[in-house]
């Protein structure tokens, strides 16, 4: 009996244990852990090449340097160190600069950088509006911010524009009040050799110094601030306008540096600034070409080298240039009769008031 007790025990364990082995078998797996959820990348940070930066202080170093001239003239020295000044742009690089200043300009704005960087948090949105901006600028315009953006540019780059046009009619002035000092009627020495002097320099960009580029490259990559306040500026804008926010929005999307430097090359060009440009050249040469006394010499400098050169800066800004008030002295056109060609703007070169008759 007890054997039997013992026998029916050990059955009832071992069955109970197939049970719950049964059991265990039956239920599920326990779940897979959840799924890793990767962070998206950061958007590229801010970048701007070197070359276009330097571009930009070239552009912001000539405009500052050429407004600076004096036109309290003392002797042709002075006049032939001021032509060097202000003669020292070749056009094409000139244009790039406008541009180039004008994309940093733009960085300055924080709502035109942060819509811009939204666009950039997405890979393939933002290889889309890359590839959309370097076929056509103007979808740079469509981000909010781009109104006050384009503001900065109009205001700074006009206002540069504005301050060597002045300085332009302030020389041009000199030109009529330094004919009471009898030097200023003495031929100019080595007329020649200046103008080919003024034709070298129109072919070498203008440089940039370091420090500058230093400080522009800091603004353009969100460091440290130019000080700007920016006004929101209606459309449409001018080419320069658009090409710099186009410039400043690649940036933004990380796609303005060396490696796209050259289609930010093609992109930078505005037919209609540098045609503008390469003819205020084209009138300085024809007029240093006929230009004889000191005091004309001081005309071509006022005339066509900073008052016109500021004019195509305040038009390519987009901005407006001052209307001419009516001339008060005389002046006779001995340049203009002296060999400026059929198609150039005629000059008026001034001189002294004629003598009464009688």
């Amino acid at each position: 009996m007890r054997s039997f007790s013992r026998t029916r025990v050990v059955l009832t364990t071992t069955a109970v244990a197939l049970a719950a082995m049964v059991a265990a078998c039956s239920s599920p797996p326990p779940p897979p852990p959840p799924p890793v959820v990767q962070a998206p990348p950061p958007p590229p940070p801010i970048t701007l090449s070197a070359s276009v930066v330097e571009r930009a202080s070239a552009f912001r170093g000539y405009m500052a340097r050429a407004s600076q001239v004096s036109p309290t003239f003392q002797n042709g020295e002075q006049i032939q160190a001021s032509l060097k000044v202000g003669a020292a742009y070749e056009t094409k690089s000139f244009m790039n600069g406008a541009v180039a200043y004008a994309a940093v300009l733009a960085l300055q704005d924080p709502t035109f950088v942060a819509s811009v960087r939204e666009v950039a948090a997405n890979p393939a949105q933002r290889q889309e509006m890359v590839n959309n901006i370097f076929s056509n600028p103007s979808y740079a315009t469509m981000f909010k911010g781009a109104d006050s953006a384009a503001g900065l540019i109009i205001d700074t780059i006009g206002g540069d524009g504005l301050k060597l046009f002045m300085a332009g009619k302030a020389v041009k002035q000199a030109a009529y009040d330094v004919q009471k000092s009898t030097w200023s009627k003495a031929t100019v020495v080595d007329r020649d050799g200046r103008l080919a002097s003024t034709k070298s320099l129109s072919t070498s960009p203008a440089l940039a110094e370091s420090a500058d580029v230093a400080v522009l490259q800091q603004a353009s990559t969100g460091g440290q601030s130019l000080g700007l306040t920016p006004r929101a500026a209606e459309a449409p804008y001018s080419p320069v306008v658009v090409r710099g926010l186009a410039v400043a929005a690649l940036a933004a999307l990380g796609a303005a540096g060396d490696e796209n430097l050259t289609s930010i090359d093609a992109l930078s060009v505005d037919p209609a600034t540098n045609s503008c440009l390469n003819m205020a050249k084209l009138n300085l040469y024809q007029c240093l070409a006929v230009s004889k006394p000191h005091y004309e010499d001081i005309f071509c400098l006022g005339q066509h080298i900073l008052i016109d050169t500021g004019a195509c800066v305040i038009k390519a800004a987009g901005a407006t240039v001052p209307p001419e008030p009516p001339r008060v002295l005389p002046v006779k056109e001995s340049i203009a009769t002296r060999g400026a060609g059929s198609n150039s703007r005629k000059a008026k070169t001034p001189a002294k008031k004629p003598a009464k008759k009688g």
